[in-house]
């Protein structure tokens, strides 16, 4: 089923646009540029945010032939509406040495195996702990925010060489995680294609 666009979200990037030119942007890179600067209000994102249009294009691929989409906690679930996600934090525990955000990400990942596409937007600590593992990401939406390891760990998702959509600054959060990966979402199947658009 296609998605309702609202007469104000419309109005909201005809505004975006007016003020950020994103034409020359290929076109799932663009998606996600706009999703994410609409859903924050920070232009800024346009020169901040790092990824690759042929890894969103298998990351595109691999969402709409049903891959998992794991989320390191609920906020970014809740901006998710159009599929189901799974995160395990609330089964996880602290321990020495591992901060309960990385054990959900064990947990998550000894669930949905190889694959998946992976949503932080909350603990650095999360996406180090992904790191760590031999998940074989479709993609690793990577968008923590924080003064203490935000920055670094999205710098190590880069350096890993996974297909990746992260930030360089320290800024970023649930709402911009679920942007990135709602515009992949809402982006149309190519019509060559048997799947349905979700």
């Amino acid at each position: 089923m296609d998605r309702v666009i609202h007469p104000i979200e419309q109005e909201s990037y005809r505004r975006l646009r007016a003020r950020l030119d994103t034409s020359h942007l290929p076109p799932l890179t663009r998606a996600v540029v706009e999703r994410v600067v609409h859903s924050s209000a920070d232009l800024a994102y346009a020169d901040d945010l790092v990824m690759d249009e042929d890894d969103l294009v298998a990351a595109h691929a691999a969402l709409h032939a049903g891959a998992p989409v794991v989320v390191d906690v609920e906020m970014v679930a809740a901006g998710i509406t159009r599929r189901e996600t799974v995160c395990r934090l609330k089964d996880a525990r602290s321990r020495p040495g591992l901060t309960r955000s990385a054990h959900a990400v064990r947990l998550a990942h000894e669930q949905v195996g190889p694959g998946a596409l992976w949503v932080i937007g909350c603990a650095p600590t999360a996406l180090e702990e992904l790191l760590t593992l031999d998940a074989s990401p479709a993609l690793v939406i990577g968008l923590p925010v924080g003064f203490v390891g935000a920055a670094e760990s999205k710098a190590a998702l880069r350096a890993s060489g996974l297909p990746a959509v992260s930030n360089v600054s320290e800024k970023g959060g649930s709402a911009v995680a679920a942007a990135a990966l709602n515009a992949l979402l809402y982006h149309p199947v190519p019509a060559d294609t048997s799947e349905e658009t979700l």
